[in-house]
């Protein structure tokens, strides 16, 4: 017959926007603690300043052993908490990001079939601010679940995922649920930038300074060198979006007076905290 053989038919939008949500979640389910004890540390010692070095304040030491004291503290389960809400954020966020990452591409490229560098860019960083857009509140419900230990009583501040979608809603309007919008998109642009700018220079150098041929090796290492730069560039912004979203409401007056107030209370090392 003549015609596209099934493995030449381009996937149709739909299949992008369910493979990527899909392959987000399941990933999520494998990295969720990490990403539950870098939300505890990175709060850790807000508002407490030079106080939270002392006694019980520091509670948190380390990924691992941040880890291992919510398990012995609050149970293996603290570790998810929050996952229905983080699994709603990457079936939203992952699937418009990925999923519309191509057609957005070729938008910018007219269709033509070469793409250069500050194409990828201007597509990833428009289909991530979209993402944003929409999945916010799912990111904010999530953060605050993996914020909140886990304790049973009214001192806790949610206790199911619909439930904080309705209370942040009516205590902060809707504008609460949208809470941080701002930074997480500085943070996706600084992401997207720095991924790929450091990813092609460290391949290059690599290749061309190193025995390294253009396959797995070489692909990893740079990934991997990629990964580092980003998250220490990104950190910063990382955790005032953290903490922003995070916080009750008039805590904070902005993005900006959050991290005016990390500095000023406890340094300028607690942009790297998590």
């Amino acid at each position: 017959m003549v015609g596209f053989r099934p493995a030449d038919v381009p996937p149709t939008a739909a299949v992008k926007f369910v493979g990527a949500g899909t392959a987000a979640c399941i990933a999520d389910l494998f990295t969720f603690p990490l990403d539950t004890a870098k939300v505890r540390l990175q709060i850790q010692g807000e508002g407490k300043g030079a106080a939270a070095s002392h006694g019980t304040a520091v509670r948190y030491r380390g990924v691992f052993g941040t880890i291992t004291t919510m398990v012995r503290t609050e149970g293996a389960r603290s570790l998810y908490s929050g996952l229905v809400a983080g699994l709603q954020r990457q079936m939203s966020f992952a699937s418009i990001r990925i999923g519309l990452y191509d057609s957005v591409k070729s938008f910018y490229t007219k269709g033509s079939d070469h793409v250069g560098i500050g194409s990828r860019l201007l597509a990833g960083c428009t289909t991530g601010a979209m993402a944003v857009a929409l999945a916010q509140p799912t990111d904010v419900v999530k953060v605050r679940f993996q914020a909140q230990a886990s304790s049973s009583g009214p001192n806790r501040r949610y206790h199911g995922t619909m439930q904080a979608y309705k209370t942040i809603a009516k205590e902060e309007g809707m504008r609460g649920l949208w809470r941080g919008t701002g930074p997480n998109i500085a943070r996706n642009a600084i992401v997207n930038c720095t991924e790929l700018v450091t990813y092609d220079l460290i391949k290059d150098a690599l290749l061309k300074n190193t025995s390294l041929t253009d396959d797995l090796p070489c692909h990893f290492t740079s990934a991997f060198g990629a990964g580092f730069c980003t998250t220490v560039i990104a950190s910063p912004v990382d955790v005032v979006k953290t903490r922003y979203m995070n916080s009750a409401l008039g805590q904070y007056s902005s993005a900006l007076n959050c991290a005016h107030a990390m500095v000023t209370k406890e340094g300028p090392l607690a942009f790297y905290k998590g």
